[in-house]
C-alpha cells in the first residue's frame, strides 16, 4: 500500500508539472535583426510588450529572407522593421494571408545609390576639389569608372552593394544590369551591415569618392553630407523585373516608395490582438530616430539600452500608442 500511496504521489507530482509546462507560455519570437534601426525597433517593441503586457519575449537571428519565410511559417512571429512589399516572398505570403504588416512606423525612409558631397560641390574646409560637378544620376555612372575605380580591378568602378542576404542585394545587382554598369562596375558586397558602414565612413573620412546603396532611417546618413543620385520614376513592372533575381532583362526604376511595417505572423495577429493595436500605432519620427541611431552607434551602446532611454526619455512619442494603464506599467519599470 506504501509503495502504491509513493506511486500515486509521483504520478501526480509528474502529472502536475506536465500541465503546467504545458500551460507556461512560449516566448514570443522576434527576428533578430542586424542592422541599426531594425534592431533598435525591435528592443523598443519587446520592452512595450514586456513590461506592459506581461509577456516574455526572445529573439531568433536570420537574414532578410530568412527571417521573411520564419515569419510565414510562424517559427518567428514579429520582425520589427519590414520594408513591406518589397520581396517576393513577402508579397505571396502577404497574399496567402500567413504574414501581415502593420502600421506605418517610419515616415520619409528612403533608399538609394549615394556619394558623398564633397564629390559633387567640393569641400572648401577640407581642401577637396569638385571631382564630379555633372554627377546627378545613374545614367552618368559610366563616365566616372576612374573617380570611383576598384583598387582590385583596373578599369572598373565600385559600388558597394547591400549587405548579403538582402532583398536590396538583389535589387541593386539587377539595377547594375538595368543602367548597363555590369561590365563597367564591380558588384562589391561586403558581407554585412557593420561591413558596409566601415567602408563608407573609411572613404568619407579620407575625402575619397565612395558610390553605394544606402538607407534611412541610419546614423550614417545623419552622420555626413550626401547626395542620392537620380534614377528613372518608379515603375511598378519594372520593380518586378528588380525584385527577381532570375530575370534577365531588368528594367529601370528608383526603388518602391519605402512603407516601414512590423511584420506579424498569422497566428501571432489572431491571438494577440492588444499587440496588433500596439503595432498599428507606432509612428517614430525620422529625425529623432536618426539622432538616437547615431547616439547608439557613435557611443557603440547595446540597442537594448539605448530603447530604455528613449522610452524613458520621450513618453510623448510612444504613451500614445498604448493604454494609460500599459503607459504606466512600462514607465514605472525604467
Amino acid at each position: 500500500m506504501k509503495l502504491l500511496k509513493t506511486l500515486l504521489g509521483t504520478t501526480l507530482v509528474t502529472l502536475s508539472l506536465l500541465t503546467h509546462g504545458a500551460d507556461k507560455p512560449q516566448p514570443i519570437h522576434f527576428g533578430d535583426i542586424t542592422w541599426e534601426s531594425g534592431s533598435f525597433i525591435t528592443e523598443v517593441l519587446r520592452l512595450l510588450v514586456e513590461k506592459g503586457y506581461g509577456y516574455t519575449t526572445d529573439t531568433l537571428p536570420g537574414s532578410t529572407v530568412s527571417l521573411e519565410a520564419g515569419l510565414a511559417k510562424n517559427d518567428i512571429q514579429v520582425i520589427g522593421e519590414e520594408w513591406a512589399g518589397r520581396s517576393p516572398a513577402w508579397v505571396k505570403a502577404e497574399a496567402e494571408g500567413k504574414v501581415f504588416g502593420l502600421g506605418d512606423t517610419v515616415k520619409g525612409a528612403t533608399e538609394g545609390w549615394w556619394v558623398p558631397e564633397f564629390v559633387i560641390k567640393g569641400d572648401p574646409e577640407r581642401n577637396l576639389p569638385a571631382l564630379a560637378p555633372d554627377l546627378k544620376s545613374v545614367a552618368d555612372l559610366p563616365r566616372y569608372t576612374k573617380l570611383f575605380q576598384d583598387p582590385e580591378a583596373p578599369g572598373k568602378g565600385r559600388f558597394l552593394n547591400s549587405p548579403t542576404g538582402w532583398t536590396s542585394e538583389i535589387v541593386n545587382s539587377q539595377k547594375l544590369k538595368a543602367y548597363g554598369l555590369n561590365d563597367s562596375f564591380v558588384n562589391f558586397r561586403t558581407g554585412s551591415g557593420a561591413a558596409l558602414d566601415a567602408e563608407v565612413a573609411s572613404s568619407i573620412r579620407r575625402g575619397k569618392p565612395v558610390l553605394f546603396y544606402y538607407w534611412s532611417p541610419t546614423p550614417l546618413l545623419g552622420r555626413y553630407k550626401l547626395v542620392k543620385l537620380e534614377e528613372p520614376p518608379f515603375d511598378a513592372e519594372a520593380w518586378k523585373t528588380l525584385s527577381n533575381a532570375n530575370h534577365p532583362n531588368p528594367r529601370g526604376s528608383r526603388s518602391m516608395p519605402a512603407r516601414l511595417a512590423i511584420g506579424v505572423s498569422a497566428p501571432f495577429h489572431a491571438q494577440y490582438p492588444e499587440l496588433v493595436d500596439l503595432f498599428g500605432k507606432v509612428d517614430l519620427p525620422i529625425d529623432l530616430l536618426n539622432q538616437t541611431l547615431a547616439r547608439m552607434s557613435e557611443k557603440r551602446l547595446q540597442p537594448r539600452a539605448v530603447a530604455e532611454d528613449f522610452l524613458r526619455d520621450h513618453p510623448q512619442v510612444w504613451s500614445a500608442w498604448v493604454p494609460a494603464d500599459v503607459a504606466a506599467k512600462v514607465s514605472g519599470s525604467l
